[in-house]
């Protein structure tokens, strides 16, 4: 008898320590401290295949982001277009990129203020060389806007 006494004593204690735990858990989770994108670098990424990438970035508080796309490729590059999924987030006009050069593309953004986290979807409508094709690429923004 005292042998199982012993053990649910040693089950009641370390179970009760474990649910405590848990619960801290929970409520650091729930009240997002543990989130993950607290401890994600900013990074601009465009897909890769496209012949594009994504050099360099900045957000401004008021007036926007400023995208560095380089063209990796031997041909120049005609944008016609870049955009976040950020609402009123947009660049038109048209824009060349050298080959294996880089041009800044300034995206006006309205309602971004400092200390936002922009977590964004970047779109980039393009053409290769003289006559080539439209063509789309996506890529991710993620930044702090300082």
């Amino acid at each position: 008898m005292r042998k199982g006494q012993a053990a649910m004593e040693f089950l009641m204690t370390y179970g009760w320590a474990i649910l405590v735990v848990l619960i801290a858990i929970g409520a650091l989770a729930y009240f997002g401290v543990l989130s993950p994108e607290k401890f994600l670098p900013e990074k601009c990424v465009i897909s890769s295949g496209s012949g594009l990438f994504c050099q360099e970035f900045s957000a401004t508080a008021g007036t926007g982001v400023t995208l560095r796309i380089k063209n990796i490729l031997t041909d120049s590059v005609s944008v016609t277009a870049a955009s976040t999924d950020v609402p009123s987030c947009t660049w038109t006009g048209t824009g060349a990129i050298a080959a294996d050069g880089y041009t800044d593309f300034p995206l006006a953004c309205t309602g971004i203020a400092s200390k936002d986290k922009i977590k964004a979807t970047v779109t980039v409508a393009y053409s290769v060389g003289a006559s080539g094709l439209p063509k789309s690429t996506t890529g991710q923004l993620v930044t702090v806007v300082p």
